[in-house]
């Protein structure tokens, strides 16, 4: 983006947080609880010879299992309980049949669960037998989401987050995703403020953070080029240049004494 637009982005999609009382995080806390135990066995269950299908039929039976919903299926033309993309895939992939996992596939994982009148969302992603470039890939993505948890905290700013994110994803050598963002959560699956993985304009025009923000921290980033192109699904949205992506995303809860992640296990 150029800078004006930088600063109309800002100013759109950082205009105020819905911050939570103690008893709406701690429902929020419950359904993050839910939402780790359903992602931990999904992680497991991806390996080589499974598909995306797969993946997702335990994903319902096991959100059932919880007493919980699929939070994506609340999203308006979306019939899925998780996103599933692979390799140059990045988010919104529609768990397929005929995706079958591979040696050195890179599988990413999105998945919601609403508790309750709440929501909480996370994903992770994954290397079968991944070669040592694809660990430091992976690696990457998982230290830019703790750096943009720790800066999750009252007082701290929006532009915090992303700055952290940034720094640590072109650090490594890659590059932060800039489409796409992450967002607030709640009572919606999808509130405000964004949280872009890149400075998206002057830190002064970033709103601070309050206690009781929920934020799903996401880090989106590519091996390659950051244009994303949309795929004749109407859904999967991937890298352009068909290099591989990764994303990382926990919900996170602003406390008094510092972030509090709500959908661990962190790292599977």
């Amino acid at each position: 983006m150029e800078p004006d637009r930088l600063r109309k982005f800002t100013k759109r999609y950082m205009k105020k947080f819905y911050s939570k009382t103690n008893k709406e995080v701690e429902i929020m806390r419950q359904c993050g609880r839910k939402l780790g135990c359903v992602k931990k066995a999904l992680f497991a269950a991806v390996k080589v010879g499974v598909s995306a299908e797969a993946i997702e039929v335990l994903a319902n039976k096991l959100i059932a299992k919880e007493g919980a919903e699929a939070s994506f299926k609340k999203v308006p033309g979306y019939h899925w309980a998780t996103c599933i993309n692979v390799n140059q895939g990045l988010v919104h992939g529609i768990p397929k049949k005929e995706v079958v996992f591979k040696k050195k596939d890179v599988v990413s994982v999105d998945l919601g669960l609403y508790f309750r009148g709440f929501h909480t969302d996370s994903s992770f992603s994954k290397g079968l037998e991944p070669s040592p470039e694809t660990k430091k890939f992976l690696k990457v993505g998982q230290a830019a989401l703790m750096a943009a948890v720790a800066e999750a905290k009252a007082g701290n700013r929006i532009y915090d987050i992303s700055e952290a994110i940034q720094n640590t994803v072109e650090r490594g050598g890659y590059t932060p995703i800039r489409a796409l963002v992450g967002h607030g959560v709640g009572r919606e699956l999808h509130e405000e403020p964004a949280i872009p993985c890149f400075v998206p304009g002057r830190k002064e025009e970033s709103l601070k953070m309050p206690v009781g923000a929920t934020l799903a921290i996401e880090v989106m980033y590519a091996l390659g080029s950051p244009d994303l192109v949309q795929g004749t699904d109407g859904w999967t949205i991937s890298t352009r240049d068909g290099k591989i992506t990764a994303l990382f995303e926990e919900t996170v809860a602003v406390g008094q004494r510092g972030p509090e992640i709500l959908t661990g296990p962190v790292f599977l």
